[in-house]
Order: structure tokens, then sequence, then C-alpha cells
């Protein structure tokens, strides 16, 4: 009697056996899936509620460090040449590359030859430039002015592919080409809470941006500013180890297991 007893109990536990680690598989399965939603760039969002796009050529403003290409051109190239930074590197017509470069410093002050130093506190590119050309007005009357920001870069931390200081290659970028900089967000990366961290006249700002809508396009964040910080935090997956090629390798496991269970039992 005690031994039919026993053996009933085994056949009720067979099932059990064999099934929960299908059950298990399953439930890996489940969990170890990153949603597309959380991946796929520019998507619909009816429910943003993001400002309209602005110029950032006006809206950012100079900083101490950040470097300037100014160049002064006349129709007397000696009164050119004594206009200008002079910083042969020694040798020939060959000069350094930073020729016509300025430096802002931690007062906001360029010094510019001839005219002495030049305040740039509280300006934009387009108001800098006003100002030089005021503080030549006593020496020049005719002449053609170039001035660019030059210190164009900005850093990426966090789950880019490549972190660190890049440069922006032109005037200005959008945040996607600012992106692909950086190499990609990884498979972890939470694309829906990227941090933005600017550095206004006022203080320093944190922006949180939502990648994957696709009205960002059209929004005042489209465009970054040069020493903007992105930083884009982890998914809690990574901290399972979910990823690329987790899945592949839990299906090996969840069948081995399986087997291993099911030839145990017969």
């Amino acid at each position: 009697m005690q031994a039919n007893m026993t053996n009933t109990r085994r056949r009720n536990l067979i099932p059990q056996l064999t099934y929960y680690p299908l059950f298990v598989f399953l439930l890996l399965a489940a969990v170890s899936c990153i949603p597309q939603r959380e991946t796929v760039l520019l998507q619909d969002n009816p429910e943003s509620e993001l400002n309209q796009l602005q110029n950032i050529t006006d809206r950012y403003f100079l900083q101490p460090n950040d470097y300037l290409f100014i160049n002064v051109s006349t129709p007397d190239p000696k009164i050119s040449e004594f206009f200008n930074q002079s910083r042969s590197t020694g040798g020939g017509a060959q000069q350094n590359q930073n020729f016509f470069y300025y430096l802002i410093d931690d007062t906001m002050n360029i010094d510019f030859p001839y005219v002495g130093k030049i305040n740039l506190a509280g300006c934009n590119v387009k108001m800098a430039k006003g100002k030089v050309q005021e503080a030549l007005k006593p020496f020049l009357k005719e002449y053609t002015l170039t001035f660019k920001l030059a210190s164009n870069k900005f850093t990426t931390l966090g789950e880019f592919r490549s972190q660190g200081v890049h440069d922006m290659q032109k005037e200005q970028i959008t945040i996607f080409e600012a992106v692909g900089l950086a190499g990609g967000v990884t498979v972890y990366g939470k694309r829906k809470e990227m941090k933005l961290l600017r550095q206004l006249p006022s203080g320093p700002v944190t922006y949180t941006i939502d990648l994957t809508d696709k009205n960002i396009v059209n929004s005042e964040y489209y465009y970054i500013y040069p020493n903007d910080m992105l930083y884009i935090r982890p998914m809690k997956a990574k901290n399972w180890g979910i990823g690329e090629s987790f899945s592949i390798g839990m299906i090996s496991a969840g069948l081995a297991l399986y087997l291993t269970i099911s030839s145990l039992t017969k």
C-alpha cells in the first residue's frame, strides 16, 4: 500500500517538474525583452508639450574660456596685420593655427590688438560682434569684421557608446547629430529621460528630454548649445545583465534545464 502511494506521488510530481522549467523560461522571456517603444526614436506623441524651436545663435550667451575667431580685414594689408593677433610659429609664412583666436578670460574680457580689453559679459555672438565693431570705430572707417564662436564642444556621459568631449564640427548641430557623434545610445540607455545640463547667464539648468518623441524636431531642444552636457542613465535591465545577447543565452539555458529534468523524470 505504501509503495503504491509513493509511486502515485512520484507520478503527480513528474508533470510539476516537467512544466516548472517551462514556466521559469516563459517568465524570464517576458522580463528580458526591452520594449520597442523604449528604443525607437521619433515616435508619435500627441501629449507632447514642447516649446517651439528658436535660433540658438541668438540664445547662446558667451562664457569664460570660450574661444572667438575674429579677423579684421582692410584695403591695406599692413593695417589689417596691425589689428590682428600675430603669433607666428617661426619660419617663413607658416603661422599658428590659432592665428585669429581670442580666449574670453574669467572676467569676460578679450585682449584685442591695439584696442585693448573688450568686455563681453552678457553677450551672445551677435551682441559681442557689435561691441568689437564699436571698439574699432575710433580707429577704422572701412573694414570687414569676421566674428565667430570657435569653441563649439559638448560632452556626453552615461549610456552613450562614446563618452567624452566632442567637437560640434559646425556652428550648430541637432540633438540627434550630437547623439550620432557620440556613437549612438546603448541598448540599456533610457532614451525617454535624457538629461541636458546647460549653463545660462542665470546659472546652470537641467532639462529632461524624450528622444523617442518626434515633436522634439520642432522644439527648443532640437539644437544643442556649445558646452552642453548630455547624460543618459541606464535601464534597470542592465543590473540583470539583460541586453542584446541575453535572450539567446537565456533560451539555451532554459532548454538545457528542461531537457535535463525531463530525462531525469522518465
